[in-house]
Formats: structure tokens, sequence, C-alpha cells
């Protein structure tokens, strides 16, 4: 490898215009050093691109711009939230709990009987209309709706579910479920 052709006193020595050129972008004296130490940084990883006998200010000039263009437009898909309000509002739910009610949800299923259980994974999983679902398994419409309504009743006290605050998230166990029945949590496909 050859020997850089930057030093570091050339360096150091350019950064007095870069801080201005930095404010002048910015207008702001902390943002204005960070980005110069970021150009500065930036310029030494990469001084082998530079090109000896060009205009060395004029290069780091161009990386500092570049750098603080990069960082407005990452800037602009973030969220100011100084005093941290709006992430005391974001929650994230474990996944092991999910994946307990997942195999509850299950082992509640296979106690339903046949009939049950495939007239509620058609209609509730799959998302078919009971009229599909009855044609499907060769039955009249009331005897569908009726299969349903029953499978979701036994899987609810199966699960012990009360209320809506019971469910987990998973949307094939929303959609299974007498709670979960109204239009709005179904299942879409």
């Amino acid at each position: 490898m050859s020997a850089p052709s930057i030093t570091a006193d050339e360096l150091r020595a350019a950064i007095p215009n870069l801080r201005a050129f930095a404010m002048s972008l910015c207008g702001n004296r902390d943002y204005a050093d960070d980005l110069v130490q970021d150009a500065l940084m930036r310029a030494w990883a990469k001084m082998d691109r530079f090109q000896a006998g060009t205009n060395l200010h004029a290069w780091l000039f161009t990386i500092l711009r570049h750098a603080f263009y990069s960082d407005r437009r990452k800037r602009r898909r973030e969220v100011e939230d100084a005093d941290g309000s709006y992430a005391s509002r974001l929650t994230t739910i474990p996944g092991q709990e999910s994946h307990l009610d997942l195999e509850d949800f299950q082992k509640a299923l296979m106690k339903l009987s046949a009939d049950q259980r495939e007239a509620l994974l058609l209609v509730g999983a799959e998302g078919l209309s009971y009229e599909e679902a009855a044609v499907i398994c060769g039955c009249v419409l009331g005897t569908m709706k009726s299969r349903v309504n029953r499978a979701r009743t036994r899987l609810a006290a199966l699960l012990s579910v009360e209320s809506e605050g019971d469910l987990g998230t998973d949307k094939i166990i929303l959609a299974a479920l007498p709670i979960a029945s109204e239009p709005t949590l179904r299942v879409a496909r």
C-alpha cells in the first residue's frame, strides 16, 4: 500500500474553512462540528481516493456537503420526540406469549367436533362466506351458521375468553372467536 497522500496536518488546516461551510449549511454550531468531524473521518478513511495535486479543500467540502444532505434525507423520515411521549406509547408484545396462545388455541381447536372445526376454519381462518363454506361442506346455510356459532362459543369457553382484551394478536385466533366475529375484526383475504 502506498503512503497516504494527505497528512493529518493538512486535514487540521482545513478545519476552520470546513466549519464555516458547515455553519452556512446548517446554522447550528454543534451540528456543524458534528458534520466537520464526520467529513474528516470519511476523508481519512477514503484518503486513497484523493488524487494528489487536486484541490484538497474542494474534495473535503464535497464530502461534507454529501454528509449534510444524506443526514437531512435521513432526518426527514424521523419523528421528533424530545420528551419521549411518542416512544412511551409504542409497545411490542413479547413473541413467546403469542406462541403459547397459539398452542392453547390449537389444543382447544382439536377438542371441537370435526364438523365444527371444519366450519370454523373455513369461515374464520380462510375468510369464506357462510354460503361458500356450506357448499364445500355439503350442508345448508343455516347448518353452517349454526356450526360456526357453536364452534366459536365452545372455543371461547375452552380458552376462557370473556372479552376482547383476553385475545392475543394472532389474526386467525381473533377471527375464530365470537368476540372477534364483528366485521371489523375478521381476517381479510
